[in-house]
């Protein structure tokens, strides 16, 4: 995430490279993990990730580093790097967690939204349905945590504040990794916008804390049971086929 990550040491030969050919390389690779074309447990091993976007493995490193950051690969030493694979534990008790601070969270956050609150939810909430209408689905569920965070942030319990970023950020790779269907995701999206943040958000215009209480559970319930954790099928991911060269 941060520019420091994009820094290396490298041959003169990658000094010709494109500018930014690195996040590139970061892009492809996320959109092909939401697309679940690279489903969890996948090894990306760097020569073949290097021929298959024709560059050196001095560019495929600082990619692993920064998704590795992120949380979205694991790197072990001398095993490499996988997509990272949460267990269905893990995501039960993500939600589980969820629920329970959530609830409180925003009955605090009812008391004490004020206009601008509200004015930055709408628009978190225009700019997700934008990203999920564009099929950017990576910027939609970040937007979507960000939704979250903002009612945590402005609740004024911190300690469950600083637990909840932790949940979000967990949950993202969650929702990477098992939502069922993104281009489903991407289609509700253009249909009807996204109807539960635009529910909930009507509850804390009214000041009802306890229907905003109801409707955030509800919303998290109703993501934990989009969650696919059927094994994939098929073979390991060829990755010379599935990227093409960038130079």
């Amino acid at each position: 995430m941060t520019s420091r990550l994009r820094k290396r040491a490298a041959p003169a030969a990658d000094n010709a490279a494109p500018t930014g050919i690195d996040s590139a390389i970061y892009e492809r690779v996320v959109s092909a993990i939401l697309d679940h074309r690279l489903p969890p447990g996948t090894k990306l091993v760097e020569d073949r990730l290097a021929s298959a976007f024709g560059v050196s493995r001095t560019l495929i490193r600082p990619v692993l580093v920064r998704l590795a950051n992120e949380q979205v690969v694991t790197l072990t030493p001398n095993r490499g790097a996988t997509i990272a694979q949460p267990s269905e534990q893990e995501a039960r008790e993500v939600f589980e967690v969820r629920r329970l601070i959530e609830s409180r969270l925003v009955e605090r956050f009812v008391g004490r939204a004020t206009r601008e609150d509200i004015q930055l939810l709408t628009q978190c909430i225009r700019d997700e349905e934008a990203a999920r209408e564009a099929g950017d689905m990576r910027r939609a569920i970040r937007l979507s945590g960000d939704f979250h965070l903002h009612i945590a942030e402005r609740a004024g319990q911190q300690t469950m504040g600083r637990i909840l970023r932790e949940m979000v950020s967990r949950t993202s790779l969650i929702l990477m990794a098992y939502s069922s269907s993104h281009a489903l995701a991407r289609r509700d999206a253009t249909a009807c916008g996204c109807e539960e943040h635009r529910a909930l958000l009507a509850a804390i215009k009214l000041r009802d804390a306890r229907e905003a209480a109801r409707l955030m559970r509800e919303h998290l319930d109703r993501l934990e049971a989009q969650l696919d954790f059927a094994p994939p099928t098929g073979q390991t991911p060829d990755l010379e086929r599935l990227f093409t060269p960038l130079v």
